[in-house]
Order: structure tokens, then C-alpha cells, then sequence
């Protein structure tokens, strides 16, 4: 096809007229970003799942069994499975040792939450 048009030739006709700018036609401003307000290195951490509490110790056992492995998405992995294998029996000492660090961690957030009240009120 030596003297017929290709499709590129045609779409640069349209690309010209789609490029006219008029006067007075502006795209809309958004409004201006809020600011987060940093947070309170007092504020106590949120306490670990049991899956996190069962983590902790299977990094350490899984490790030991598998020094060559370095990958943190290998070891998460099989976490994973071998947390979704466990019984309810199983999970139990997990479980509870969980409750015991949610329970300490309600017990800093109330104080944490009385001394900032008591802050902003004086």
C-alpha cells in the first residue's frame, strides 16, 4: 500500500482538534490537603493476635530447622499453613496469651486516655 493512507495518519487529524484550548475553561481546583496530626508517642501499642503471638514463637522454632532460609514471605507462608492446620485445642495457649496482653493493653489505654483528658482540660 504505497500511496494509501495508514490508520496513524487519520488519528492525527483528530489528536490537532482535541488539543484546542479555549479561553475561560479551567479544570477545577481541589480543595487543599488537611494535615494528619502526628501521633502521641506515649500512646501505648496495640496488642498482637493470637496468630502474631504464634508467629513470634514459630519464627524462632522455623528458623532453628531452616537456617538457609531468609525470606520473610517463605516463613510468613508457612506460618500460615501450619496456624490454619492447628486445632482449636491447639491454638488455645495462643489464644489466652493474647487476651492476657489485650486486657494490659486496656488497662494502659484507659490511664493513657485519662492523663490526655486530664491534659486538655487543664
Amino acid at each position: 500500500m504505497k500511496g494509501g493512507k495508514s490508520k496513524a495518519d487519520t488519528s492525527k487529524k483528530s489528536d490537532t482538534k482535541l488539543s484546542v484550548k479555549r479561553k475561560g475553561s479551567k479544570a477545577p481546583q481541589r480543595p487543599a490537603k488537611r494535615e494528619k496530626a502526628g501521633k502521641d508517642p506515649n500512646k501505648p501499642k496495640r496488642p498482637p493476635s493470637a496468630f502474631f503471638v504464634f508467629m513470634e514463637e514459630f519464627r524462632k522454632s522455623y528458623k532453628e530447622k531452616n537456617p538457609n532460609v531468609n525470606k520473610v514471605a517463605v516463613i510468613g507462608k508457612a506460618g500460615g499453613e501450619k496456624w490454619k492446620s492447628l486445632s482449636t485445642a491447639e491454638k488455645g495457649p495462643y489464644e489466652a496469651k493474647a487476651a492476657k496482653l489485650k486486657t494490659e493493653y486496656n488497662k494502659k489505654m484507659d490511664a493513657y486516655n485519662n492523663q490526655v483528658l486530664n491534659f486538655v482540660i487543664s
